[in-house]
């Protein structure tokens, strides 16, 4: 009997997007030493904030001109790549520091705003950078859950499909009433795995992954993140519904067998 699985499918899906997600963190870690790394400029009174626009830039500035440029080229060398992977390469720099930071720090960092480097702006840039962190290390712990459900649904399906095409290699037209009745609920058990199964996945996607007390994600918005583009909407249930129907075809036969015997 051969049931057709997306499961092994979905682990390589999992383990790919692990990796994309891991380099994508180094990424964030490695623009927040740099940005760490930057001096600031003295305020010496009311600073503009972040999303606020100074007046014409003073005598001396280039300095905070050098560094807001430092900071968007750290930023086209980091973190822009690994935001690109869905999206058009073509995305204007300013337009991905909006989407991974915030708009404000996007316009405080653009050529043509003369507000200054400084530690307010350097604060902002380093909280949005720690939270995109956390946020990458929060996705790499929804996908350890997902990577390890995964394995759990394998090893079932890999379980019951065995003993399946074990069993097949004896015809029921070679088996005594008791055998008959033996394969009968052999076949039920099959079905209440395949039931257990189906309500761990269940329970999972019900369930989400958070981190360092935030937001956390929900299973069942990354898994049709994950599966967008595989032919079906639940590669665990949907494979799950199949294998117990295949056992529950097979009991029929049996079930036909067994009363042509009595």
């Amino acid at each position: 009997m051969t049931v057709t699985t997306h499961i092994e499918s979905a682990q390589s899906r999992v383990r790919a997007e692990r990796e994309a997600v891991e380099r994508k963190r180094e990424a964030v870690e490695t623009f927040a030493e740099r940005v760490a790394d930057l001096s600031t400029d003295p305020t010496p009174s009311a600073a503009a904030g972040v999303t606020a626009t100074a007046g014409p830039r003073r005598h001396g500035e280039s300095g905070a001109a050098d560094r807001c440029r430092t900071v968007r080229t750290a930023f086209a060398e980091t973190i822009r790549p690994h935001s690109l992977d869905d999206t058009d390469d073509s995305e204007p720099l300013l337009s991905t520091i909006r989407a991974e930071l915030t708009d404000g720090i996007a316009v405080a960092l653009a050529p043509t705003t003369d507000v200054p480097f400084s530690a307010e702006l350097k604060k902002a840039i380093v909280a949005e950078t720690h939270a995109r962190r956390v946020e990458a290390e929060t996705l790499v712990a929804a996908l350890d859950r997902e990577r390890s459900a995964l394995g759990d649904a394998a090893s079932t399906v890999e379980a019951v499909t065995g003993r399946l095409a074990d069993a097949d290699e004896t015809p029921l037209t070679d088996l005594g009433f008791d055998a008959l009745r033996t394969r009968h609920e052999t076949l039920a058990t099959h079905r209440d795995r395949c039931q257990a199964l189906a309500d761990r996945r269940q329970t999972f996607l019900d369930e989400s992954t958070a981190s360092n007390s935030r937001a956390g994600i929900s299973h069942r918005t990354l898994v049709p993140y994950l599966y967008a583009d595989f032919p079906v909407d639940h590669t665990v249930l949907s494979t799950v519904a199949r294998l117990d129907a295949v056992c529950l075809n097979a009991q029929r036969a049996v079930r036909d067998h067994l009363v042509r015997r009595a």
